[in-house]
C-alpha cells in the first residue's frame, strides 16, 4: 500500500498530539453537557475512537452513514443516507466527527437537516479541512489540520475501501486514481 503513497503527509504522532488537543478543547466546551458525539461512517471512524478516547467527560455516541463520492475522488454534491442516526437529538448538543471537509455540500446538507430536529446546537469536528476546495460557505467549529488540494489516504480516509487501515495520512499517487 505504501507504494501507492506520494509522500506521507501527517504521521502517526502528529495525528495523536493533535487528537490529544481536540479533545481537551471539546472536554472544555461540552462539560457539563453530555454530548452526542455522532461519528460519519466509515471514514471518520479511526479518528472518532481516538478523539473519543481522548475525552475525558460524559457523553453518548451515535453513528451515520452518508455518502457524496462513491468511487470518485470528488464529491458529487448528490448526498445519500445510508444509516441514520438511532435517537431524538431535539434538545441535545451534537458533536458531528468527520475525517475530512472540502467541497463542504455533506456537512451543509448534514446540518441543515440535523437542525430540522430542533437540537440545541449542532457543531462539526473534523480532522482535516480542505478549505480551498469548499463550493458552499461551511466552516468546522474543530478541526486538526488544513491541508491543499491532494487526494489523501490513511488513518479512515479511502480510495475504492482501500488504504483506511493505514496509521498516518499521505497522499495518494496520481496514477492510482486517474
Amino acid at each position: 500500500m505504501y507504494n501507492d503513497l506520494a509522500k506521507i503527509l501527517i504521521s502517526k504522532e502528529e495525528i495523536d498530539k493533535r487528537i490529544k488537543e481536540l479533545a481537551a478543547k471539546l472536554d472544555e466546551d461540552y462539560c457539563g453537557k453530555r454530548p452526542l458525539m455522532v461519528c460519519i461512517l466509515k471514514g471518520s471512524t479511526m479518528f472518532y475512537a481516538d478523539l473519543l478516547r481522548a475525552m475525558t467527560i460524559p457523553l453518548e455516541m451515535d453513528f451515520m452513514a452518508i455518502s457524496s463520492y462513491g468511487n470518485k475522488t470528488k464529491s458529487s454534491g448528490e448526498v445519500r443516507m445510508i444509516k441514520d442516526l438511532d435517537r431524538s437529538i431535539e434538545g441535545r448538543h451534537l458533536v458531528i466527527v468527520e475525517d475530512i471537509v472540502d467541497s463542504g455540500y455533506t456537512l451543509s446538507y448534514l446540518k441543515r437537516m440535523l437542525n430540522s430536529r430542533h437540537p440545541e446546537s449542532v457543531k462539526i469536528c473534523t480532522l482535516l479541512d480542505k478549505f480551498e476546495c469548499r463550493e458552499v460557505p461551511l466552516e468546522p467549529d474543530y478541526k486538526g489540520f488544513d491541508i491543499g488540494n491532494e487526494f489523501v489516504v490513511g488513518y479512515g480516509l479511502d480510495y475504492a475501501e482501500k488504504y483506511r487501515n493505514l496509521p498516518e495520512i499521505g497522499i495518494l499517487k496520481e496514477e492510482i486514481y486517474s
